[in-house]
């Protein structure tokens, strides 16, 4: 454990604000898996007549050709494409809504060291508002900033640049947590200063090895 706490350990002293990812780091994204992979095939293939299967590869097909576009996380983009309420599908199994271990004493100590929090989120705007109400997580936030208010998602470099703006940060006093290294990417090249990775965004899948970032397994590694 000690060696556990060095290798992930966070100056605080050098840190003024922490932004967080939403789904796979705060929140377990077994349920976003589930819902993409599973529960909004299901309901595309009774709709359209066909095997859950065949529905599944060509939602897969056109899922691919949107990563890392603002249009993969755009809840009414999916609408369109399939003919499907896909706010209202996200509230049928929103009971697998979760958060990850250890965030709500991990966002407490934050508030009682006076950091500035902000969720930075590629989730679109009905999708935060699910999670938000399921898991009670608002109030720990200063602010909430989703890639759709700046039109732009997370992946790209600008998107810090313009998140500058509405909400502004000192590069090298803040720390980043996420779980896609894509966005990590894009937040180095920023010059975000401190930046963690998180290794089990679906708690029902194993850990990842992730060499490019230095990683947590659970968020009580890092307590202030």
């Amino acid at each position: 454990m000690i060696n556990m706490l060095q290798k992930n350990g966070v100056d605080w002293s050098s840190i003024d604000t922490v932004l967080l990812d939403m789904d796979g780091t705060l929140l377990d994204l077994h349920y976003d898996n589930q819902f993409w992979l599973h529960h909004l095939p299901k309901r595309y293939a009774e709709k359209e007549g066909l095997s859950v299967e065949v529905a599944r590869h060509s939602l897969l097909s056109r899922y691919a050709t949107r990563l890392g576009q603002l249009e993969w996380y755009c809840v009414d983009f999916w609408s369109q494409e399939t003919g499907l309420d896909v706010a209202a599908l996200k509230e049928e199994i929103a009971d697998l809504i979760a958060i990850q271990p250890y965030v709500i004493p991990f966002l407490q100590a934050l508030q009682i060291r006076q950091k500035r929090i902000i969720l930075v989120t590629n989730a679109h705007p009905k999708s935060l508002s699910l999670k938000m109400q399921r898991t009670q997580l608002a109030c720990y936030f200063n602010q909430m900033v989703t890639a759709h208010d700046l039109g732009i998602p997370k992946e790209q470099e600008t998107f810090w640049a313009k998140l500058q703006i509405v909400e502004p940060f000192n590069p090298q006093n803040t720390l980043l947590i996420e779980d896609s290294l894509p966005i990590l990417y894009s937040a180095q090249q920023y010059g975000i200063a401190h930046l963690l990775a998180v290794q089990q965004p679906d708690r029902q899948q194993p850990p990842r090895m992730i060499t490019e970032f230095k990683t947590i397994a659970c968020f009580s590694e890092i307590l202030p």
